[in-house]
């Protein structure tokens, strides 16, 4: 079994809780993800943690706000499309438009994961403008 799919499963069965998913992953990366945890439910503490799309995820007003997740070399932050606002402070990270992957070994700062998903949630609250505008 690969390292990403022993954390999508807990003794033969899928994952039910972020606690679950966590315990099924080497030391140095539950560790990592559970410093992202507490930055995350620290700048949120309102919202819901639950699994969805089989990793962690954080619900807020009714609709998914972030994700984080383990691969086989990598951890990764998944706040959606704000990451290209925070390219400056996120230089030395591998990034896409709503990916961060961080190592064990570089850990994403909690203070910018903080302003990160405060970001999101104000993004989130603002008025879509025009038709048809994408929701953050």
């Amino acid at each position: 079994m690969k390292n990403g799919e022993a954390s999508m499963k807990s003794r033969g069965r899928k994952v039910e809780t972020v606690d679950e998913y966590l315990a099924g992953l080497p030391p140095g990366q539950r560790a990592a993800l559970g410093k992202l945890r507490r930055a995350i439910r620290a700048a949120a503490p309102g919202a819901e943690e639950r699994i969805s799309y089989g990793i962690p995820g954080y619900r807020l007003d009714g609709r998914m706000l972030v994700w984080f997740g383990a691969g086989a070399r990598h951890c990764a932050f998944y706040p959606g499309g704000i990451v290209p606002e925070f390219r400056r402070e996120l230089e030395g990270y591998e990034t896409s438009k709503g990916t961060i992957r961080f190592s064990e070994r570089k850990l994403l700062p909690a203070a910018l994961v903080r302003r990160i998903v405060k970001a999101r949630i104000a993004a989130r609250r603002r008025p879509a403008s025009g038709r048809g505008a994408k929701r953050p």
